[in-house]
């Protein structure tokens, strides 16, 4: 898509965060965008397909890219990701590397490092420190000191916070100096790819993750039924969503006792759905067992992965 009011020396891409779990990728990606696009939440492989959000500038527009983190996949389903995060990453201009400043960096970034060399061994990678607000100065230091080692001396490393948006500026201009000279791929007003369906049962989703533990976010998987206009109540979308887990034990989790933790999660989703469709919201959730979905191949199409 090319759009006639590109100006001389503009430059657009596409550029891919990657990283360990819980390093901020998710969140970092919602501060640049400037508005919740993906969902986060504190257990591994919360992101389960390539979300692009979009920052527009006057000289420069950039495509980020939140991917499913690159990990050593224990179900069919984790390999699906993880092939899905190699064909993203093959495509992007920038690919910066998010490390938080108060974790050292370990084996687990190697191989991060590693596999996206592998993957895309042309595209320029960035090191980005992230969460800075949550350790001193000193040790913001030490962590980029070690962030420069690992990736080499011809690299650039931005310490950034996405909760104050400390040196967020910055990162924009240093990743839009690494992206071509290139034309708008969207429009101005335009913030995410993601259909509307999609985004509800991500929002879903994370008010479901909330405070859930160990192995029960993995099995958890939400697909939007329907949208209905409410025939008795004028203004006001019936939103159908079904969440769906494993095994029979995992919905009585969902549920909690007296339907407290589903009173929960339609408590904490609803307000963001109404903000989305602009429009006065009944959410119906229900509750369906898929067994061993994870790595059940006639259901992951059916889910979509």
């Amino acid at each position: 898509m090319n759009f006639t009011d590109t100006p001389d020396g503009f430059r657009s891409g596409f550029i891919s965060f990657v990283g360990r779990p819980n390093t901020g990728k998710s969140t970092l990606t919602n501060a640049l965008v400037g508005q919740k696009i993906a969902i986060t939440a504190n257990q591994p492989e919360t992101t389960r397909h390539p979300i692009r959000g979009l920052v527009h500038r006057p000289d420069a527009q950039i495509i980020v890219v939140d991917t499913p983190g690159l990990h050593r996949p224990r179900t069919l389903l984790g390999e699906r990701l993880n092939e899905v995060v190699k064909d993203t990453y093959s495509d992007m201009d920038l690919i910066a590397l998010t490390v938080p400043a108060d974790e050292k960096i370990g084996p687990g970034d190697r191989w991060i490092l590693e596999n996206v060399r592998k993957v895309s061994p042309k595209t320029p990678i960035l090191g980005i420190v992230t969460k800075v607000d949550k350790v001193s100065r000193d040790q913001v230091a030490v962590q980029l000191m070690a962030l420069h080692e690992l990736l080499g001396p011809e690299s650039e490393v931005i310490p950034v916070s996405a909760v104050t948006g400390e040196q967020k500026d910055v990162l924009i201009d240093v990743i839009v100096e690494h992206l071509p000279q290139g034309p708008k791929f969207y429009p101005d007003d335009h913030i995410t790819d993601d259909d509307t369906e999609t985004r509800i049962a991500e929002l879903v989703r994370e008010a479901a993750l909330s405070g859930l533990k160990d192995e029960l976010p993995h099995s958890v998987a939400v697909q939007v039924d329907e949208i209905l206009p409410n025939e008795e109540r004028p203004g006001v979308m019936d939103v159908h969503v079904i969440i769906y887990v494993e095994r029979e034990g995992q919905k009585d989790i969902i549920i909690g006792k007296g339907a407290r933790r589903l009173g929960r999660i339609v408590y904490e989703a609803r307000p963001q759905i109404c903000q989305l469709l602009g429009t006065n919201v009944y959410l119906d959730i229900r509750i369906k067992v898929l067994k061993n979905w994870q790595s059940d191949p006639k259901q992951l199409g059916r889910l979509g992965f």
